[in-house]
């Protein structure tokens, strides 16, 4: 349990950035840097897009790599200090007022982060991937990963503007109160990488007779169907969340009645002032969300894979998710109440699906060796992790060009159109529903069920015990 805690905090303190990123990037472009939608989104988009030389690249690396702390645990040590300064200099104002140096400097400083997120994050994803091969272990591992998640989540989008108006002298020096915020986050992100680095292990490596060919490596994980599969459903998926999160962002702001958000909050004696409206209301918001999700988590994700299998419970649960993101269309802007509701339903919903990905992936990798005698977990979890980066451009940019061309004002406006607020509204619903239905159909085509996966451990465990014998008589 204590490795299983351990290894957690490393995807605990990578969503400390993720979150921050996924949440609150764009609004930080367009409202702290000012910079267009459009241009915000092309900045996400344009450092993600590098994944796709990054990642695999990492992946590679990784595989090949090899020391006494084994293929994938160093990578998290190397890589600890560069991402938390990396992460700082994403969210610093330089105070450079020329518009065009402005989106530079944002289009270099999250380059750097993103790219050595991938030199951290692939390799630590990895390293769940080798830790065991016992099918409900790794679904065991996944569910407390993604508990550790879920807090990580609750504290970034919940204590972020609280904590950035606190530091921001109540607003009055936002950057300020954003630079402090982001250094705390990446102290104790910093802190998260240590500990997992201490007491992870590895346990699980690639057949000793297995010699050194890039190119099988690419061919076989390129032509698996469950590959190609989850890369389609990590793509969707992260498309989705990215572009929801930082839409939710300015539904909060503009599209709610501050009004009536600051009447229900009131109701629970929350706020004292009009103006604390939108970032405790957005807090609140997601706050409720994560601590959902982290029950669904916790009481559901493991439960339900182990009795249904994997495969079935993701397609029940994102085809519930699709609907309940469409229904955040309806509310009226006064309707509070009920936006809360739909939150929690759909982080419902969504709970048992968060374990599930990586889990999945994992299986994945297993399927290349279980159908080419070959082992490249590094390059399989790059080229999906390559998926989510590029998806989480993707959404970002999606969501900042769907509300500039229907007219959003970026700078700190308080007012914006009813155009404007139509696309707010269905960057926040409509869209990212069709997107997570795209995710549903993937699915239909991922051919490991509960009793192949459980045949295909068989039989890899099987060969992993000849080797060793055949080794040993040798």
């Amino acid at each position: 349990m204590g490795e299983k805690v351990g290894y957690s905090l490393g995807d605990a303190a990578a969503n400390l950035v993720f979150q921050m990123m996924m949440i609150f990037q764009l609004k930080f472009y367009t409202d702290v840097f000012g910079l267009d939608g459009a241009i915000a989104g092309s900045v996400l988009l344009i450092a993600c897009l590098s994944a796709i030389v990054v990642d695999p690249v990492v992946g590679i690396l990784s595989d090949r790599t090899n020391t006494r702390w084994g293929k994938f645990r160093p990578w998290i040590l190397w890589t600890a200090v560069p991402f938390c300064v990396f992460y700082v200099l994403a969210f610093y104002n330089p105070g450079i007022e020329d518009k065009a140096t402005v989106a530079t400097y944002a289009t270099i400083s999250y380059l750097l982060l993103m790219t050595v997120y991938s030199f951290n994050n692939v390799p630590y994803s990895s390293l769940g991937g080798v830790m065991t091969s016992d099918i409900q272990e790794r679904t065991n591992i996944t569910t407390i990963r993604f508990v550790a998640v879920t807090i990580a989540q609750f504290v970034v989008q919940g204590l972020t503007l609280p904590l950035v108006n606190h530091f921001g002298d109540d607003g009055n020096d936002m950057q300020h109160g954003w630079i402090c915020t982001i250094g705390i986050f990446a102290v104790i992100a910093f802190i998260f990488f240590m500990i997992t680095f201490c007491v992870s292990r590895e346990r699980i490596a690639p057949p000793p007779t297995q010699d050194i060919n890039i190119k099988e490596d690419i061919k076989q994980t390129i032509s698996n169907v469950p590959w190609n599969t989850m890369f389609v459903v990590t793509f969707s998926l992260f498309i989705t969340l990215s572009m929801w999160g930082s839409a939710m962002n300015f539904y909060f702001q503009h599209n709610i009645d501050q009004k009536s958000l600051f009447d229900f909050l009131d109701t629970f004696k929350l706020v004292d002032d009009m103006s604390d409206a939108y970032p405790v209301g957005f807090s609140l918001f997601n706050m409720v969300g994560a601590v959902v999700q982290f029950i669904g988590v916790i009481l559901m994700s493991q439960y339900l894979a182990n009795k249904y299998g994997k495969k079935r419970v993701f397609i029940a649960c994102l085809s519930l998710t699709a609907f309940f993101s469409a229904l955040f269309y309806i509310p009226s802007p006064t309707d509070v109440s009920l936006i809360f509701v739909l939150n929690i339903l759909k982080s419902l919903a969504y709970a048992p699906t968060v374990p599930l990905l990586w889990a999945m992936i994992a299986d994945v990798a297993d399927h290349i060796e279980y159908e080419n005698h070959r082992r490249a977990t590094g390059f399989c979890f790059s080229a999906i992790i390559m998926a989510l980066k590029v998806g989480l451009g993707t959404g970002g940019a999606i969501a900042g060009v769907i509300i500039s061309a229907f007219g959003y004002v970026s700078g700190n406006v308080s007012i914006q159109n009813e155009a404007a607020m139509e696309g707010i509204r269905l960057v926040s619903s409509i869209v990212p529903a069709m997107m997570f239905g795209v995710g549903v159909l993937a699915l239909h085509f991922y051919p490991i069920t509960k009793e192949y996966n459980e045949n295909m451990q068989a039989e890899l465990a099987s060969r992993r015990r000849q080797t060793e014998l055949s080794i040993d008589d040798f």
